[in-house]
């Protein structure tokens, strides 16, 4: 019982952690699109976190969860010895990154469009090996359970690049305005997102420096054979991550590729970056949902109802995400304001990636049958599925209808993931999902939304109070119909923690 007390009180540390880092780092967003002069920037800067999310990937090369496997061994290996060596082989993948990018630096700017300038290219290069090398002491601080020093490091690189970005967006500006000269040795017009990059690299800089203590202090070892178990174990993470974060990524990296209009590609994608934001609120709902229950269903697991609560987990999280659905869109007159008017073009995307992002919530639900029977390789097969179905339709169809294209592909993407896992997973491990009860809540949702769209209220009041009343109807049929269950549901939990 209180190893299970301990397993959720970690795990709403480093879920709440991760998911207040995610929402202030989001909460950026209408400071960048309210300061930057174009929308070209935010594009700019959205293409180059993109890439940012695929290379911290290969130079992390899954070395957390190998950390995690290996040192726990400690019949066969000693703590400090799988800790040093992780170290050294991260420490050497970034290393030889670094050293490419220096001496090669011409041939790979050669794959960046030439609308980037060279020192942001060389900004981002350092941020993202830095990100790589404080991956491994992230996750040394979790294998020690220490989850509070783990979130306070988090939490200070986050708050530390809000500031910087603060000052150099809004501060300086002014400053330039009416005194210029106290900041005329160091201040550059034009360089907006130049000084994100500048804050983000003096943010995680501070962050790295308060990590040494867990990076010195002790011996280091390489041990050959771990070494080389480690890599055999980690390179189909590896696969694995590549092909997931693509499909989340893709499509910001391809636009400006393929994109017929050169001129306005980061104008475009910009708009659409800026408009995806509002989305990530179905993202931010969905990993909290994963950190409170994911240790509830693998404690779970040998229990002889193990399965009905699995459906019924399934259930209570799509009814929830569809209300967060019509939630957005029915209030998305407010929520527009949180990115610049100039952004607002590319506002029809919403609806599509807030339900493209629930099938991908569900997948991952749906995803335990796969962890549970030991046939993650199913994971890697739907990852990389998806993976090119995004990428086809995103080739194929930007150049006719821009970044609408990009919505509908990760929408058909994550769609065919979560199909996928549900039929196959029911051959190796049948769950009796409640699908009739799930296609009511759909229909209803999808109904509400219809009605919503095509009924036209001028007024802005009218029409905020209309779709309240329009959620209030799914609110009566949520609490009539399923409150008892849900209420009952919970109380089970808590007893079983």
């Amino acid at each position: 019982m209180s190893s299970t007390r301990s397993l959720a009180k970690d795990s709403v540390i480093y879920g709440g952690t991760t998911i207040i880092v995610r929402l202030v780092s989001w909460l950026t967003t209408p400071l960048f699109t309210y300061t930057f002069a174009q929308k070209s920037d935010f594009g700019m800067l959205t293409n180059i976190y993109a890439y940012a999310a695929l290379i911290t990937i290969v130079l992390t090369f899954g070395m957390e969860t190998g950390l995690f496997r290996f040192i726990n061994q400690s019949d066969k290996y000693k703590p400090n010895t799988v800790y040093s060596t992780v170290i050294l082989i991260v420490s050497a993948i970034t290393l030889l990154f670094l050293i490419s990018f220096l001496c090669f630096f011409n041939q790979i700017r050669i794959l960046w469009p030439s609308q980037i300038p060279d020192n942001y290219i060389r900004l981002f290069f350092l941020i993202t090996c830095m990100d790589g090398f404080i991956a491994v002491p992230f996750a040394y601080l979790r294998y020690k359970k220490k989850p509070l020093k783990f979130g306070f490091f988090k939490l200070l690189q986050v708050v530390l690049y809000v500031l910087f970005c603060t000052f150099f967006l809004v501060v300086c500006p002014w400053i330039n305005k009416h005194n210029p000269g106290l900041i005329a040795w160091f201040w550059r017009d034009n360089f907006s997102v130049g000084y994100v990059l500048v804050a983000n690299l003096s943010a995680t800089g501070i962050q790295t420096l308060c990590l040494l203590p867990y990076l010195t202090g002790f011996k280091y070892s390489f041990d050959r054979r771990l070494a080389k178990k480690l890599l055999n174990y980690c390179f189909p993470l590896v696969i694995m991550g590549l092909a997931g974060i693509s499909n989340q990524v893709l499509d910001k990296l391809i636009f400006p590729v393929v994109f017929p209009d050169g001129d306005s590609a980061y104008d475009q994608l910009g708009a659409y970056g800026a408009c995806f934001k509002i989305a990530v609120i179905m993202i931010m709902f969905t990993q909290a949902f994963r950190y409170a229950f994911d240790p509830f269903i693998f404690e779970k697991s040998k229990d002889k109802d193990a399965k009905q609560s699995y459906a019924l987990i399934t259930k209570y999280f799509v009814m929830m995400g569809l209300l967060v659905f019509i939630g957005v869109i029915f209030y998305i007159d407010i929520i527009k304001y949180f990115v610049a008017p100039e952004y607002w073009e590319a506002l029809p995307i919403v609806p599509v990636v807030l339900m493209g992002e629930l099938f991908f919530a569900v997948y991952y639900n749906l995803s335990i049958w796969y962890k549970l029977t030991d046939k993650t390789y199913w994971g890697t097969i739907f990852s990389v599925i998806g993976f090119f179905i995004i990428i086809s339709l995103n080739i194929i169809y930007i150049p006719i209808y821009g970044y609408m294209a990009c919505a509908w592909a990760s929408f058909a993407g994550n769609l065919a993931m979560m199909l996928l896992s549900y039929f196959i997973g029911q051959r190796y491990y049948f769950v009796r999902y409640d699908l009739k009860t799930l296609f009511l809540y759909a229909g209803l949702a999808l109904s509400l939304y219809a009605v919503a769209i095509f009924t036209p209220v001028e007024n802005l009041g009218l029409r905020l109070a209309f779709r309240t009343g329009l959620i209030g109807i799914y609110l009566i049929v949520m609490f009539k119909r399923d409150l008892c269950k849900i209420l009952w549901f919970t109380q089970k939990i808590n007893r079983s923690l």
